[in-house]
């Protein structure tokens, strides 16, 4: 892991074409602004590994399990 100091309104880029910029640093927590090109996507870790947990659970249940509770919300309506 790369660590780098840097003051507000100072940035670092990152393979020529993404620049992170900080744009305020207040109490415990820094702002960072990301300028990079539409087809990167950029998503926050929190937000990644929660879209890993609903995969690994979607994944967990049967398909007979899924049926069989698909079957009973029809026998609902």
């Amino acid at each position: 892991m790369l660590v780098v100091t840097r003051k507000t309104e100072e940035s670092v880029i990152i393979a020529d074409n993404i620049e992170i910029t900080v744009l305020e640093v207040a109490r415990d927590r820094v702002k960072l602004g990301i300028s990079a090109p539409k087809d990167i996507k950029i998503i926050r870790n929190e937000l990644r590994d929660a879209q890993k947990t609903n995969v690994e659970s979607s994944q967990a249940v049967s398909k007979e399990a899924l049926d069989a509770l698909l079957a009973m919300k029809d026998e609902q309506k």
